[in-house]
């Protein structure tokens, strides 16, 4: 029998996508990334929707910025944090839909 030649990843973005699940794979994150997918929001307003301390959300945020899977941007004393780019919003929604759908949430 003869095998289909199957193509693996480049060992280096093999490894960037493990660290970008793991840098998802975390209740609180992804309750910042879900508020985020609304909204662009202040640490103050992220921890106020997530019920999370400022302190943590400030650390979570931190993991989230060096995966690039948010970015922010200052108005005045501001600082507000978003979504990095719709390739997150859209594979948020995806996983989401994924979820419902296996686990047969109506």
């Amino acid at each position: 029998m003869e095998h289909e030649q199957i193509e693996m990843l480049d060992e280096l973005l093999e490894e960037d996508v493990v660290n970008f699940f793991k840098a998802i794979a975390n209740k609180g994150r992804i309750k910042i990334l879900y508020a985020l997918k609304q909204h662009s929001l202040t640490v103050t307003e992220i921890s106020e929707h997530v019920g999370m301390s400022q302190s943590a959300v400030s650390h979570h945020l931190k993991d989230l910025k060096m995966a690039r899977l948010v970015s922010n941007k200052k108005e005045g004393r501001k600082v507000i944090y978003h979504l990095d780019d719709d390739h997150v919003h859209d594979l948020f929604d995806t996983a989401i839909e994924h979820v419902k759908e296996i686990y047969n949430y109506e």
